[in-house]
Protein backbone atom coordinates (compact mmCIF):
# COMPACT_ATOMS: atom_id res chain seq x y z
CA UNK A 1 0.00 0.00 0.00
CA UNK A 2 1.61 3.94 -1.11
CA UNK A 3 1.35 6.42 1.24
CA UNK A 4 0.35 9.72 0.22
CA UNK A 5 0.68 13.32 1.92
CA UNK A 6 -2.14 15.63 1.29
CA UNK A 7 -0.83 18.86 1.71
CA UNK A 8 -3.26 21.87 2.70
CA UNK A 9 -1.21 24.38 3.50
CA UNK A 10 -1.56 27.65 1.47
CA UNK A 11 1.64 29.02 -0.06
CA UNK A 12 4.27 27.33 -2.10
CA UNK A 13 7.21 27.78 0.40
CA UNK A 14 5.34 25.58 2.91
CA UNK A 15 4.48 22.96 0.48
CA UNK A 16 7.68 22.92 -0.70
CA UNK A 17 8.95 22.83 3.27
CA UNK A 18 6.78 19.98 4.23
CA UNK A 19 7.15 18.04 1.46
CA UNK A 20 11.10 18.37 2.08
CA UNK A 21 10.73 16.87 5.25
CA UNK A 22 8.35 13.87 4.27
CA UNK A 23 8.94 12.97 0.88
CA UNK A 24 11.70 9.60 2.03
CA UNK A 25 8.65 8.26 3.37
CA UNK A 26 5.98 9.00 1.33
CA UNK A 27 5.09 7.52 -1.79
CA UNK A 28 2.66 10.45 -3.76
CA UNK A 29 2.95 13.97 -2.90
CA UNK A 30 -0.70 15.56 -3.23
CA UNK A 31 -1.10 19.60 -3.61
CA UNK A 32 -4.59 20.11 -1.76
CA UNK A 33 -7.10 22.13 -3.79
CA UNK A 34 -6.87 24.91 -1.13
CA UNK A 35 -3.13 25.20 -2.35
CA UNK A 36 -3.70 25.09 -5.95
CA UNK A 37 -6.14 28.13 -5.48
CA UNK A 38 -3.63 29.83 -3.51
CA UNK A 39 -0.91 29.69 -5.99
CA UNK A 40 -1.35 28.25 -9.24
CA UNK A 41 -0.71 25.98 -10.88
CA UNK A 42 2.84 26.74 -10.59
CA UNK A 43 3.44 24.95 -7.23
CA UNK A 44 2.74 22.01 -9.60
CA UNK A 45 6.14 22.39 -11.31
CA UNK A 46 7.49 23.82 -8.08
CA UNK A 47 6.92 20.68 -6.14
CA UNK A 48 8.07 18.16 -9.12
CA UNK A 49 10.82 19.77 -9.40
CA UNK A 50 11.93 19.15 -6.41
CA UNK A 51 11.01 15.66 -6.34
CA UNK A 52 10.93 14.26 -9.90
CA UNK A 53 11.35 10.87 -7.78
CA UNK A 54 7.91 11.00 -5.99
CA UNK A 55 4.28 11.13 -7.58
CA UNK A 56 2.33 14.44 -8.06
CA UNK A 57 -0.90 14.67 -7.44
CA UNK A 58 -3.35 17.35 -8.31
CA UNK A 59 -5.86 17.58 -6.49
CA UNK A 60 -7.99 19.68 -8.94
CA UNK A 61 -11.55 18.20 -7.91
CA UNK A 62 -12.29 18.85 -12.04
CA UNK A 63 -16.06 19.22 -12.21
CA UNK A 64 -16.42 20.02 -16.27
CA UNK A 65 -13.82 20.91 -18.97
CA UNK A 66 -12.22 17.79 -18.20
CA UNK A 67 -9.94 16.92 -20.59
CA UNK A 68 -8.80 20.57 -20.33
CA UNK A 69 -8.02 20.96 -17.02
CA UNK A 70 -6.21 17.85 -16.75
CA UNK A 71 -3.72 18.54 -19.67
CA UNK A 72 -2.70 21.76 -18.09
CA UNK A 73 -2.41 20.46 -14.79
CA UNK A 74 -0.31 17.33 -16.47
CA UNK A 75 1.69 19.83 -18.65
CA UNK A 76 2.96 21.67 -15.30
CA UNK A 77 4.31 18.15 -14.32
CA UNK A 78 1.33 16.59 -12.57
CA UNK A 79 1.67 12.43 -12.75
CA UNK A 80 -2.33 12.22 -11.21
CA UNK A 81 -5.44 14.78 -11.05
CA UNK A 82 -8.48 14.31 -9.67
CA UNK A 83 -12.00 14.61 -11.38
CA UNK A 84 -15.38 14.58 -9.04
CA UNK A 85 -17.34 11.48 -9.08
CA UNK A 86 -20.46 13.53 -8.97
CA UNK A 87 -19.17 14.97 -12.51
CA UNK A 88 -20.60 13.81 -16.09
CA UNK A 89 -18.97 10.51 -17.66
CA UNK A 90 -17.69 12.43 -20.17
CA UNK A 91 -16.01 15.18 -18.03
CA UNK A 92 -14.42 11.95 -16.40
CA UNK A 93 -13.63 10.30 -20.08
CA UNK A 94 -12.16 14.08 -21.26
CA UNK A 95 -10.19 14.02 -18.36
CA UNK A 96 -8.94 10.32 -18.89
CA UNK A 97 -8.16 11.62 -22.69
CA UNK A 98 -5.34 14.20 -21.70
CA UNK A 99 -4.16 11.61 -19.31
CA UNK A 100 -3.15 9.15 -22.21
CA UNK A 101 -2.16 11.34 -24.05
CA UNK A 102 0.55 12.09 -21.28
CA UNK A 103 1.28 9.28 -19.97
CA UNK A 104 -0.72 10.33 -16.89
CA UNK A 105 -3.61 9.23 -14.71
CA UNK A 106 -6.93 10.11 -13.47
CA UNK A 107 -8.45 9.46 -10.12
CA UNK A 108 -11.70 9.99 -9.48
CA UNK A 109 -13.05 11.71 -6.36
CA UNK A 110 -16.02 9.87 -4.45
CA UNK A 111 -16.62 12.98 -1.93
CA UNK A 112 -20.23 13.19 -1.58
CA UNK A 113 -21.09 10.30 -3.81
CA UNK A 114 -24.31 8.67 -2.22
CA UNK A 115 -23.47 5.19 -3.73
CA UNK A 116 -19.72 5.11 -4.03
CA UNK A 117 -19.64 1.17 -5.20
CA UNK A 118 -21.74 1.48 -8.34
CA UNK A 119 -19.48 5.05 -9.09
CA UNK A 120 -16.47 3.36 -8.36
CA UNK A 121 -17.22 0.75 -10.72
CA UNK A 122 -18.59 3.41 -13.54
CA UNK A 123 -15.18 5.10 -12.76
CA UNK A 124 -13.11 2.33 -13.89
CA UNK A 125 -14.61 1.24 -16.53
CA UNK A 126 -14.36 4.92 -17.87
CA UNK A 127 -10.59 4.60 -17.40
CA UNK A 128 -10.08 6.01 -13.90
CA UNK A 129 -6.39 4.96 -12.91
CA UNK A 130 -8.37 4.22 -8.89
CA UNK A 131 -10.87 6.00 -7.51
CA UNK A 132 -10.62 7.83 -3.94
CA UNK A 133 -12.95 6.86 -1.04
CA UNK A 134 -13.11 10.20 0.55
CA UNK A 135 -15.00 12.25 3.62
CA UNK A 136 -13.67 15.75 3.68
CA UNK A 137 -12.95 17.76 6.23
CA UNK A 138 -16.63 19.26 6.67
CA UNK A 139 -17.89 15.68 6.78
CA UNK A 140 -15.12 14.35 8.98
CA UNK A 141 -16.45 16.94 11.32
CA UNK A 142 -19.78 15.59 11.75
CA UNK A 143 -20.84 14.07 15.31
CA UNK A 144 -19.99 10.41 15.15
CA UNK A 145 -18.47 10.46 11.53
CA UNK A 146 -15.73 7.24 11.21
CA UNK A 147 -14.26 5.80 8.46
CA UNK A 148 -15.43 2.65 8.74
CA UNK A 149 -17.99 3.31 5.76
CA UNK A 150 -15.36 4.55 3.37
CA UNK A 151 -13.66 1.47 3.89
CA UNK A 152 -16.88 -0.78 3.59
CA UNK A 153 -16.91 0.82 0.48
CA UNK A 154 -13.83 0.67 -0.62
CA UNK A 155 -13.69 -3.56 -0.05
CA UNK A 156 -17.33 -3.74 -1.85
CA UNK A 157 -16.33 -1.97 -4.72
CA UNK A 158 -13.51 -4.51 -5.67
CA UNK A 159 -11.31 -2.31 -7.92
CA UNK A 160 -8.44 0.03 -6.81
CA UNK A 161 -8.98 2.75 -4.45
CA UNK A 162 -7.29 5.08 -2.11
CA UNK A 163 -8.85 5.99 1.16
CA UNK A 164 -8.69 9.52 2.39
CA UNK A 165 -10.78 11.22 6.03
CA UNK A 166 -8.94 11.33 8.80
CA UNK A 167 -6.69 9.12 8.18
CA UNK A 168 -3.88 8.55 11.43
CA UNK A 169 -1.62 5.79 12.94
CA UNK A 170 -4.83 4.26 14.82
CA UNK A 171 -6.54 3.62 11.27
CA UNK A 172 -3.50 3.05 8.76
CA UNK A 173 -3.78 -0.90 9.58
CA UNK A 174 -7.36 -1.23 9.12
CA UNK A 175 -7.11 1.10 5.71
CA UNK A 176 -4.62 -1.53 4.64
CA UNK A 177 -7.00 -4.94 5.69
CA UNK A 178 -9.73 -2.97 3.89
CA UNK A 179 -7.69 -3.25 0.84
CA UNK A 180 -7.09 0.10 -0.39
CA UNK A 181 -4.13 0.71 -2.49
CA UNK A 182 -3.23 4.25 -1.23
CA UNK A 183 -3.54 5.75 1.91
CA UNK A 184 -4.16 9.32 2.25
CA UNK A 185 -2.81 11.16 5.27
CA UNK A 186 -3.18 15.05 5.87
CA UNK A 187 -3.50 16.54 9.08
CA UNK A 188 -2.35 13.31 10.96
CA UNK A 189 1.28 14.79 9.03
CA UNK A 190 0.83 18.71 8.24
CA UNK A 191 -0.45 19.49 11.59
CA UNK A 192 1.59 17.05 13.76
CA UNK A 193 4.36 19.21 15.54
CA UNK A 194 6.98 16.86 14.38
CA UNK A 195 5.49 16.07 10.59
CA UNK A 196 8.52 14.12 9.54
CA UNK A 197 8.03 11.57 12.51
CA UNK A 198 4.84 11.06 11.98
CA UNK A 199 5.27 10.30 8.33
CA UNK A 200 7.63 7.82 9.55
CA UNK A 201 5.41 6.45 11.90
CA UNK A 202 2.50 6.12 9.06
CA UNK A 203 5.07 4.44 6.84
CA UNK A 204 6.04 1.70 9.74
CA UNK A 205 2.49 0.81 10.09
CA UNK A 206 2.34 -0.16 6.55
CA UNK A 207 3.09 -3.45 6.30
Amino acid sequence: MKLQVAIDLLTTEAALELAGKVAEYVDIIELGTPLIKSEGLSVITAVKNAHPDKIVFADLKTMDAGELEADIAFKAGADLVTVLGTADDSTIAGAVKAAKAHNKGVVVDLISVEDKVTRAKEARTLGAKFVEMHAGLDEQAKPGFDLNGLLAAGEEARVPFSVAGGVKVSTIAAVQRAGADVAVVGGAIYSAADPALAAKELRAAIV
